[in-house]
């Protein structure tokens, strides 16, 4: 998906903005008190499962209740592999409301180790600060930011007593005396109570990242819509990919652990960046190998699409590969012993099994049958003849591009020769 222009905002680099709403995609509300708004926390608004929407609508009520709010702002924390949280932010010049991951690199900029909200992320305090205090504003170089943009008063608080998933929301205003102290009483009140809700969202956002980085985003979804029953699955067909690195036992020989796992990282970085790029699933890690398929959409085209998606996506692996070894990250650069990588890719078409394998209490989620076997026959073949792409004769009659024959080659355990097919030149 392409990046959103973030203008009439900037986004620091470490910032990238995912999602936009304005005013007219939430509904109105109505004028109503502060405890009409905690009775609607606790009960229309766990209906809501968006949280973006969630969070604009509350906005709109506090406004609506007469709170003088400018700016609002909701961070919460998250597990993943790179997103260090999400934030979502809410401004009445523009009116916009805005969702927005930040990436693990911002923990070590300057601005965020001098800014509020490590007070209350890291340290669990709450800042309540004027713009026009001169100890406030250097302490914290926001808050000329914020005087000129005619803010008066900025708070940031936690959400949540545990701060297990580092919660924290920020609020501000342009009204000359600032928030009252009945004003900020009434605003930590319904945070508080908002608090439940962020942590129910991000539980299941963090559900939803977990599960999308071990299982992969088609699997991961299925089990957390339910597929968790041993043998609950569906068949389909897919392009199969099977890869595998050249000469990993002579890699692991001579470099240490720390050293191989670095090298790994990389190549599986390389060739399943090229898969999830071109529309592929990601099923498993073998070892050293690499299990992916490309489903074959419904409608006329579907199986061509999937096939020449599965020939790009190994072109491009190949691609990215010879990258890494001619140009190498400075940390894979200082390690001897490991260039050149090298790996075998099979593309295969066939009916496989998509879902739970296992026993009762420790399932994993693939595909399994005779394409995937007949895919990891194939593969092994690429040593043999010389080719790091083979192709069998049923991706090769959907494919619009030069190939070579390779000649029919007989696979252990199957009745028939193969009739096998690589990428012309």
């Amino acid at each position: 998906m392409a990046d959103l222009d973030p203008a009439p905002r900037t986004y620091p680099p470490a910032v990238t903005l995912m999602r936009r709403i304005g005013a007219d995609d939430v509904p109105a509300a109505e004028p109503a008190t502060v405890d009409e708004i905690e009775r609607w926390l606790l009960t229309g608004a766990l209906l809501e499962s968006d949280l973006l929407v969630l969070f604009a609508t509350l906005v709109g009520r506090l406004v609506a209740a007469g709170l003088p709010l400018d700016r609002m702002s909701l961070h919460a924390g998250t597990l993943h592999p790179e997103i260090y949280c999400f934030t979502w932010q809410w401004m009445r010049a523009d009116g916009l409301t805005d969702e927005a991951r930040v990436d693990e690199a911002s923990l070590q900029t300057p601005a965020y180790r001098r800014s509020a909200l490590y007070r209350v992320i890291e340290l669990g305090e709450t800042v309540r600060a004027r713009t026009d205090d001169a100890a406030a504003r250097a302490t914290f170089p926001l808050l000329a930011d914020l005087a000129a943009q005619g803010i008066v008063e900025y708070v940031a608080l936690p959400l949540g007593g545990a701060g297990q998933y580092h919660n924290a929301a920020t609020v501000a205003t342009a009204h000359p005396a600032g928030f009252s102290d009945a004003e900020f009483v009434a605003l930590r009140r319904l945070l508080m109570v908002f608090a439940l809700h962020v942590e129910r969202h991000i539980v299941l956002r963090i559900a939803s990242n977990v599960a999308d980085t071990y299982l992969g985003r088609a699997a991961g979804g299925r089990v957390l819509a339910g597929s968790i029953k041993r043998g609950s699955g569906q068949a389909i067909r897919a392009v199969i990919w099977m890869s595998d690195l050249r000469g990993f036992t002579g890699l692991t020989d001579r470099l240490a652990g720390p050293a191989v796992t670095m090298v790994l990282n990389a190549y599986f970085e390389a060739l399943a960046g090229a898969v999830l790029a071109h529309g592929g699933e990601v099923l498993k890690f073998i070892g050293d190998g690499v299990l992916a398929a490309f489903p074959i959409a419904a409608g006329e085209g579907g199986e061509a699409r999937a096939a020449a998606a599965a020939l790009a996506a190994a072109r491009r692996a190949l691609a990215d590969l010879a990258t890494l070894n001619a140009t190498p990250p400075e940390d894979l650069a200082a390690i001897d012993g490991w260039r050149p990588l090298a790996t075998g890719i099979a593309l295969h078409l066939g009916e496989v099994f998509f879902g739970n394998v296992g026993a009762p209490d420790r399932l994993d989620f693939t595909v399994i049958g005779r394409a995937v076997n007949e895919a990891a026959r194939v593969e092994a073949l690429c040593k043999e003849l010389g080719r790091p792409v083979l192709i069998t004769a049923p991706v090769a009659d959907l494919l619009d591009a030069p190939l070579d024959h390779l000649g029919e080659h007989p696979l252990r355990g199957v009745a028939a020769p193969v009739s096998i097919y690589g990428p012309a030149g």
